[in-house]
């Protein structure tokens, strides 16, 4: 509870809120850092705190075979493991579990419906996303991505075609910014709220089929504005300028000012109707089969030998980087290990290449499917 006191991460709320219940009032903890994506780590009368994800936690101390399996089945449930350590000492474990909104599930295959792939982007663990992610519905689960690391599979995505992302946090930021859309939920951060170009004010996710119909509604409407006014112009300017005169056809001034008035009343009209569109009536979505994936993706995980600084994590970011077809996740020397997100076409020895062409070496790569 100290350590997660200094938190915005909404899984730190869940556990403040649990030793509420606990009558825990926590202390204050000095020497406070966030690390991004994987845990955080405070002093607490003269010892270290630290507490992550498991991957984290067994990069700063062994963990037991036990606990290990038993983070996995939490994960397989959905459930978010924390670990947490005294200096090197394990102490114990907390799963935190996300409960998906009653309206999502069903916002998801509305969207779906609309020709709409839907993908999970998260910081969480394989598991534990592809338990929530069967659960929600969705097209694709992408986990284990850094914050830094979701701008970057942003990108990514444009390349396939135009992207919205939906986001909440801090962390979410840069990638609302990368997105053709960015739509923040309205109980989100400032940050998040500030960098999104719409915001769901009721912090609902079936917000978001609903502002695609009315985005949709307003631009027909717009099409329709533009025939009703060229209609009247295209016919009656000619007639005004005496362009038909040989033919014997003239127009009354008159009857132009009338024309011309008869062509903003329809157009207002028009525009009026924008105010009767259904935004939750999903009779009218255009019907389309969800946007396929184009070829496999993964995350590889590298762990890589001799990177001993922040210089070391930039030289092999560099290397990575310059693979076509390669966004680099994350790259550690702490943890040893650089991740990369890429399409099932980019061979491991092209990795190890690059890595030791930079000046280290790779001593092992894990790959998972997304």
């Amino acid at each position: 509870a100290a350590l997660e006191a200094k938190s915005e991460h909404p899984l730190a709320k869940a556990v403040l809120a649990y030793a509420r219940q606990q009558g825990i009032t926590p202390e204050e903890v000095t020497a406070f850092t966030a690390h991004a994506g994987n845990g955080l780590s405070g002093t607490l009368d003269g010892k270290r705190l630290t507490g992550g994800s498991l991957r984290f936690i067994a990069s700063r101390s062994p963990l037991s075979p036990e606990t290990e399996q038993a983070a996995n089945a939490w994960s397989e449930q959905g459930k978010t493991p924390l670990l947490f350590l005294e200096d090197e000492t394990f102490l114990g474990m907390i799963a935190v579990a996300d409960t998906i909104k009653e309206d999502s599930p069903a916002a998801i295959r509305q969207l779906q419906a609309m020709g709409i792939r839907v993908v999970m982007l998260t910081g969480d663990n394989a598991r534990t996303a592809r338990a929530i992610g069967a659960q929600a519905g969705v097209d694709q689960v992408i986990s284990d991505v850094l914050p830094e690391g979701k701008e970057a599979e942003i990108r990514r995505l444009r390349q396939q075609g135009r992207v919205a992302m939906v986001g909440d946090g801090i962390n979410d930021a840069p990638a609302l910014t990368s997105a053709d859309m960015g739509i923040a939920i309205g109980a989100g951060a400032d940050v998040a709220i500030d960098a999104a170009d719409v915001v769901l004010m009721k912090s609902r996710l079936s917000d978001v089929p609903a502002a695609i119909r009315l985005s949709r509604g307003a631009l027909r409407n717009i099409h329709e504005n533009l025939f009703w006014a060229f209609f009247y112009n295209v016919i009656g300017i000619p007639l005004a300028a005496g362009v038909f005169v040989p033919l014997g056809l003239t127009l009354n001034p008159m009857f132009g000012a009338a024309a011309m008035s008869l062509s903003s009343v329809c157009v207002v009209s028009n525009a009026l109707r924008l105010n009767f569109c259904r935004l939750y009536d999903t009779r009218r979505d255009h019907k389309g089969k969800p946007a396929a994936a184009s070829g496999s993706t993964q995350t590889r995980t590298l762990h890589i030998k001799g990177m001993m600084c922040g210089n070391c994590e930039n030289h092999v970011r560099t290397a990575l980087e310059g693979i076509p077809g390669v966004s680099v996740l994350q790259v550690s020397h702490t943890a040893g290990t650089a991740q990369v997100l890429l399409d099932g076409t980019v061979a491991n020895d092209a990795l190890k290449q690059a890595v030791k062409q930079a000046g280290y070496k790779v001593t092992a790569i894990e790959s998972q499917e997304v």
